[in-house]
């Protein structure tokens, strides 16, 4: 592995954050953003708002098929040449975006877009772990970890103020100046690494693997919409499960696979992507409830929905300080078991949340969560690269940001179809139907989130002391 820029310098390192950390706020403001202008986009379309939902969905497929490549691009071209083009895709694809005249026209702009999304998180993440030591990790982590949080719970209310005074297309519009600003300070202080020798691309595991994710997550939208015949879905099911079991038997015999499903032997790596999975279906599935809850059962404005969840926003950036003593203190094991269980407890209390809730428990509700949540996502993103060594970096990012992504999409997908089951069309617009199937819905995605918990068990007590410094908290506690 080489790199071009100095690492070590002070400006890089003070720096690389507020890098990552912005690229991360435009990639996850934009997705949440975009929600809150879809009956603006049908209107100037002369679509349905179901037929936008293929925006969205374009969006997603794009991230899920590309993100596995991004590793292999970031070894063989450079993490800063790489980075910048993600900037730049994404930042084009959002001017595309804003100019389309057609849904289909915006339906592939959308894909541009996630051709960059999808190299922005692992990419940047790859940059920190090979920046910082592994004790400076999980500090810098859980600052970049703040725009993934801040994002989904602001971008209702920006994509509201947006629609309301200006047009649907600023909601695009308003990552062109970040996305300039972030290629200009890319190209001064982000520093490029890659690797001597790479492998060949994976071509047939790319065509495997992401057929498989696309085919999947595609069958995940049209879920429950009827749009298709059970066989139907039941085909699309089947040839995709075949897919994925096929690139499971390439990754096993193919020297240089796609995905290195080799770091899974890796039990920190291990634990980490496999528990973020399964809670992330759990909490991935929460911005998409909210709405519901807040607009059509109790009957608020799109801002006021929005402003809402701004308590977990705030309860997340306070944390983020606290995060690095927490784990020093009580080390990832009894973080991660014990947090993930309190996270799944607030998402279950929002099930009390009906139209004669007082107005300062929601709140308080929503600012607990957003503790809980933001120390859960520091945590499992930063035990990702507890053991992985240096040349590891590239795939256990590109590993973890797939399982992420997949994780958010099957759990709104989840939480749809666990609303409608309780909600039947016919009752969409009736408050206190709607208000009893999300009630419903978080439930059932609490009890998930608190059922992930056991993936977490497997962790020892010294696991990540490395990076958390629990090692030496503890022994300093023992001498006091």
């Amino acid at each position: 592995m080489t790199t071009i820029a100095d690492p070590s310098d002070d400006a890089v390192k003070r720096l690389l954050p507020w890098l990552v950390a912005v690229a991360f706020f435009m990639q996850t403001l934009d997705t949440t953003i975009l929600n809150t202008a879809v009956p603006a986009i049908s209107q100037a379309m002369h679509v349905t708002p179901l037929d936008v939902k293929s925006v969205l969905a374009s969006y997603t497929l794009s991230l899920a098929v590309f993100i596995p490549v991004s590793g292999w691009m970031a070894d063989r071209f450079g993490t800063r040449r790489v980075f910048a083009a993600a900037i730049g895709l994404f930042t084009l694809g959002s001017v595309l975006c804003g100019l389309s005249t057609s849904l289909e026209m915006l339906v592939v702009c959308r894909v541009l877009q996630g051709m960059g999304g999808a190299m922005m998180m692992p990419v940047g993440r790859m940059t920190l772990a090979r920046t910082f030591d592994k004790s400076d990790l999980v500090k810098a982590m859980s600052f970049v970890a703040v725009p993934s949080l801040v994002g989904p719970m602001i971008g209702p209310v920006a994509g509201g103020l947006i629609v309301v005074y200006f047009d649907w297309r600023g909601v695009f519009y308003v990552n062109v100046p970040v996305g300039l600003l972030g290629l200009y300070y890319i190209s001064r202080y982000l520093p490029d690494y890659r690797e001597v020798k790479t492998q060949r691309l994976d071509f047939a595991g790319l065509i495997l693997f992401g057929g498989g994710i696309s085919l999947l997550s595609y069958v995940l939208e049209v879920f429950g919409e009827h749009r298709l015949a059970p066989f139907e879905i039941l085909a699309l099911t089947v040839l995709a499960a075949l897919l994925l079991a096929g690139y499971g038997v390439r990754a096993s015999l193919t020297a240089s696979p796609l995905l290195e499903l080799g770091l899974f032997r890796i039990r920190t790596f291990r634990a980490a992507v496999s528990g973020g999975f399964f809670t992330r279906l759990g909490l991935g599935g929460i911005p998409f409830l909210f709405p519901l809850l807040y607009q059509v059962g109790l009957g608020m404005t799109p801002v006021q929905s929005g402003l809402l969840v701004l308590p977990q926003a705030v309860a997340s950036i306070g944390l983020k300080t606290l995060v690095p003593t927490i784990l020093a203190r009580l080390g990832y094991r009894t973080v991660l078991v014990g947090n993930t269980i309190l996270a799944g407890l607030m998402i279950m209390s929002f099930a009390t949340v009906g139209l004669d809730t007082p107005l300062w428990r929601i709140v308080l509700q929503a600012f607990v969560l957003g503790f809980f949540t933001s120390m859960q996502y520091s945590a499992m993103n930063t035990l990702v690269y507890a053991d992985v060594s240096g040349s590891q970096t590239s795939g256990a990012s590109t590993i973890a940001a797939t399982g992420q992504q997949l994780a958010i999409s099957f759990g709104v997908a989840g939480a749809a179809l666990i609303a409608a089951v309780f909600v039947p069309p016919q009752l969409h617009s009736h408050p206190a139907a709607m208000v009893h199937g999300v009630q419903q819905a978080f439930l059932a995605l609490g009890g998930l989130t608190i059922l992930s918990a056991v993936v977490f068990l497997e962790l020892r007590a010294k696991d990540g002391a490395d990076m958390s410094g629990h090692d030496a908290a503890h022994h300093k506690q023992e001498e006091h």
